[in-house]
């Protein structure tokens, strides 16, 4: 497609072989939509349910827990294989339904469609399906409509679109129809409407110059479809945990098999020892019980006003290294605001100009307010704006946001825009153009007045009764060309130079720092100006400019700093003005540079140059949805796990291809919730990086009990390797082994999903994406402490094996000193640095439960006759039962000793 807003009508036209009054012919059309197709947004073919269903079943952990099943079937035990069939059936079901979801965002895309468009065809204007539209077409739109294709400007009287659907930012875009130098993003194209956009103002003719999919939402609707699914860092690393695990057990097979054959053993006990080492390898319950972390962490989140869409991306919150951020309504409170009133070389905050009213009132910055909200189309609903709820401020506004921001300033000072209008009524006017850049309307007083009209008229520059008010609002240069007077508290003065060029200055300084300005002026007209609209605006006398910014959410600057100290980067990437966008960056402490990249050059950039931008960069201004794909892709080249949020259409490809898409819950387009892993209800930076703390903990509490899980299930394997090797026979039978998988690893361990923050979560690096789950010292552990607790369970058993105990007692010894060894470990590990004596054990309720739970059900079996003959188990004595209990005060002794190692080694790191 050409840049057509480089292009004079004339070539536009030229190159579309239509003519303005006479639009396309009928037949001309038709052949247009036969080669060009029809105005539509085609969906991609998506999967089959099949193909979701068996993307489930394939997982490596998934397949070693059926082969787990089969074998407990075939061994006899139908109930533990009915537990393992049904975690592996929950499992599936979860992850397909979460797939299903993720194909609706294509859907609610296609409701942006257009059913109908006024378009001018053989001479008259007529109604056509919007599907029906080709290039060439002139069509014509008006406020309230959505327009149905991209299409070049050839009439646009005041005409404003909002394009928050392709740019991201809410402020309506004045259109004109001049071509534009240079190549500029879709947020600069002026002269130009685009498909799913919304006509705000006025109305316009264009010519269409790209329908269907090759229309700007089109190109977004390719990208969404071709964004692989990708997945998260924890799938990754369980599926490399289950290849080990499935190679492990393997091997140990082998080894069994091998050992039993040299000892002469009949080939039954071999095969029961082998298949008893396999399933003591393999944690039956590990998807499970990181399948119900990930839950217990969305329902925190939730609370948190963060709605998590897809379950594994709450720990890939944990691993996040660069938070990729939208700064209207997510940075800032998404409200045009009055930050500061200059009048005369003076400036006042809202604050002090509600000061000034309260003490004698009658000033200048009152008669500026009422010229700016009796020169004002916008609209608040009662109530609002009143400075009692500053959330709510603009959350009634019907018009522009600038317009909105007075009217909530004025009603601070109590001024009401009803009552002025009803005091004031507006005669005349002339309405904004984009060439004058201003608005002008005259006002006559009413018969009666109340007194605080009276006051504001009597500061009017030589008004006298009879007479009309008229009030100009506008660029303030362009104010200062038809100005010659200013006015001061009622007085009037000649504009010097000095003072024309000191407010010139201080519009500079205002829009070199992003903020929007507005000037203010008024003139007096008698009856014979009134007859004259030509002549409204000239010789002005000015009151005043007011500076209007969104405004940084308080609690964003603290969020910012927060992301730093965890070594998280927050980027900023947003489709407004450079100078707007450093502004707020700077104020939050995202940058501190004097600088951004702009979408125009992000467009000149080869990959090899953007990869090392993304790593000096912090602020992106006016970027288009490719722009913000190419950013993704370069910081994921880099090795860096993304967060991406966004609220409009425009950024679902995005979203999608980000490690994490984060979607607003109140300004965000279905588009854009429907491509994203999580949704922020209230809109809120703060609550995203909250929601990065709360995956650090999940992720820390899926360390923490995949090393208890795995430290058990090694000890198990060395007991069942070793025992045969001192001449016991087997020393734990299979139904002993699962329950130790399922039940005793079970309970505790999802109880270790509840554990709370620790203190330097938010203090320290994110985790590498590449980095194994056995990194940072898991792997030792679970080799010393897996390996002391096979010894102390083999110990104990040993030591009755050889005082004569039957082979069920001292059999008993081992199961039970290995339940316990495990219920002593879950309670020291609740914290990898912290020591256990200074954890409150009723700070997780749950883990204590679950371990007082787990070691009552394992007196049980020990103690109960029917659970003795299911599991082979008999009664112990005090003594025995003693050594069993003193076994697992040693494993919780000796993780203290390592603990108070590491902390020794931090402290003499951090000197």
């Amino acid at each position: 497609m050409g840049d057509f807003y480089r292009q004079t009508q004339d070539e536009v036209l030229k190159e579309f072989k239509t003519v303005i009054a006479e639009g396309l012919s009928e037949k001309e059309a038709e052949e247009r939509l036969l080669s060009c197709g029809k105005n539509e947004l085609i969906e991609k073919k998506r999967k089959s349910l099949l193909q979701i269903l068996f993307n489930q079943i394939k997982e490596v952990m998934v397949l070693i827990l059926i082969v787990a099943a089969i074998v407990s079937i075939f061994l006899g035990e139908y109930v533990d294989g009915a537990v393992i069939f049904v975690i592996v059936v929950l499992n599936t079901i979860l992850g397909f339904w979460q797939e299903v979801k993720a194909e609706n965002a294509m859907a609610a895309l296609k409701k942006l469609s257009v059913p109908f468009v006024r378009v001018r065809r053989d001479g008259t204007i007529r109604e056509i399906a919007a599907s029906g539209l080709v290039p060439g077409d002139i069509v014509i739109v008006e406020t309230g409509n959505i327009v149905p294709a991209d299409a070049r400007l050839i009439s646009s009287p005041h005409l404003r679109v909002r394009e928050s659907t392709l740019t991201g930012e809410s402020v309506p875009v004045e259109k004109h129809t001049d071509p534009l130098p240079g190549r500029a993003p879709i947020g600069d194209r002026k002269n130009m409407i685009y498909m799913g956009t919304i006509v705000t103002y006025g109305r316009g003719e264009a010519v269409v110059t790209a329908t269907g999919m090759n229309t700007e939402l089109g190109k977004i609707a390719t990208m969404l479809g071709d964004v692989e699914e990708e997945q998260t860092p924890l799938q990754k690393r369980l599926a490399r945990l289950g290849g080990v695990l499935a190679a492990s057990a393997l091997v140990l097979v082998i080894i069994v098999s091998a050992i039993s054959l040299l000892r002469g053993e009949d080939r039954l006990t071999m095969f029961m020892t082998s298949i008893s080492m396999a399933v003591a390898a393999i944690p039956e319950g590990l998807p499970a019980v990181v399948t119900i972390a990930l839950a217990l962490g969305a329902r925190s989140m939730l609370k948190k006003k963060s709605l998590i869409r897809n379950l594994p991306s709450v720990e890939t919150l944990g691993s996040v290294t660069v938070i990729c951020s939208d700064k209207t309504g997510t940075l800032t409170q998404n409200r045009m605001t009055v930050t500061g009133i200059v009048v005369r070389e003076q400036t006042y905050s809202i604050e002090e100009a509600v000061t000034k009213e309260k003490e004698g009132g009658g000033t200048t910055v009152s008669l500026f307010l009422a010229g700016g909200i009796l020169c004002n189309d916008a609209v608040l609903a009662a109530g609002i704006g009143n400075g009692e709820d500053s959330e709510a401020e603009n959350a009634g506004l019907i018009g522009d946001p600038t317009e909105g921001a007075l009217i909530a300033a004025a009603a601070k000072i109590g001024l009401d825009k009803k009552e002025l209008e009803h005091d004031l009524p507006r005669v005349a006017e002339l309405p904004f153009d984009s060439g004058r850049k201003r608005m002008t309307t005259v006002h006559v007083p009413a018969d009666e007045l109340s007194e605080k009209t009276r006051r504001l008229i009597g500061l009017c520059p030589d008004y006298k009764k009879g007479m009309y008010i008229a009030f100009t609002k506008g660029s303030v240069d362009g104010l200062m060309q038809i100005s010659k007077k200013a006015v001061r508290d009622g007085s009037i003065e000649e504009l010097s130079d000095d003072a024309r060029r000191n407010i010139l200055l201080e519009n500079e300084r205002m829009a070199k720092n992003g903020i929007r300005v507005l000037g203010v002026a008024c003139r007096m007209l008698d009856r014979t100006s009134f007859d004259r609209p030509d002549r409204y605006e000239e010789d002005l006398v000015f009151i005043g400019m007011a500076g209007m910014l969104d405004p940084v959410r308080p609690e964003a600057a603290e969020a910012v700093a927060l992301c730093r100290r965890a070594g998280i980067r927050p980027v900023m990437i947003t489709g407004d003005h450079p100078l707007t966008a450093l502004h707020i960056a700077r104020q939050l402490g995202i940058t501190d540079a004097d600088s951004c990249v702009t979408g125009e050059e992000l467009s000149s950039m080869n990959f090899i140059d953007l990869e090392h931008v993304v790593g000096e960069v912090s602020v992106y201004a006016r970027v288009s949805p490719e722009h913000k794909m190419k950013l993704i892709d370069a910081l994921q080249s880099a090795h860096h796990i993304v967060a991406m949020t966004g609220d409009g259409v425009n950024d679902a490809p995005a979203l999608k291809s980000a490690d994490i898409g984060v979607s607003m819950g109140i300004t965000g387009t279905d588009v854009a919730k429907q491509s994203s892993d999580m949704v922020l209800l209230d809109d809120n930076f703060a609550t995203l990086v909250s929601a990065v703390k709360e995956g650090r903990t999940i992720y820390d509490n899926i360390k923490k009990f995949i090393t208890y899980i795995l430290t058990g299930n090694f000890g198990e394997i060395l007991v069942m390797l070793f025992g045969p090797l001192l001449g016991m026979p087997l020393p734990l039978v299979p139904t002993q082994i699962l329950w130790i998988n399922l039940v005793t690893d079970g309970a505790p361990a999802i109880a270790l999903g509840y554990e709370r923050t620790e203190k330097d979560t938010m203090r320290r690096p994110p985790y590498g994406p590449d980095e194994s789950l056995f990194a940072r010292g898991v792997g030792a552990r679970i080799l010393w402490a897996g390996g002391l607790i096979a010894f102390l369970s083999l110990a104990a058993g040993y030591f009755f094996f050889l005082r004569g105990s039957d082979v069920d007692t001292w059999r008993t010894v081992v199961f039970t000193t290995l339940t316990f060894c495990q219920m002593m470990y879950v309670m020291a590990v609740r914290s990898f640095k912290e020591s256990v004596f200074r954890l409150n054990p009723l700070s997780n309720p749950v883990l204590l439960l679950s371990v007082l739970s787990t070691i009552g059900l394992q007196m049980m079996l020990v103690y109960v006759p029917f659970f003795q003959e299911i599991f082979r188990t008999a009664p112990l004595s005090w003594f025995q039962l003693f050594v069993c209990c003193a076994a697992g005060l040693i494993v919780v002794a000796a993780v203290e000793l390592e603990k108070l190692f590491l902390r020794y080694i931090q402290k003499k790191m951090n000197r």
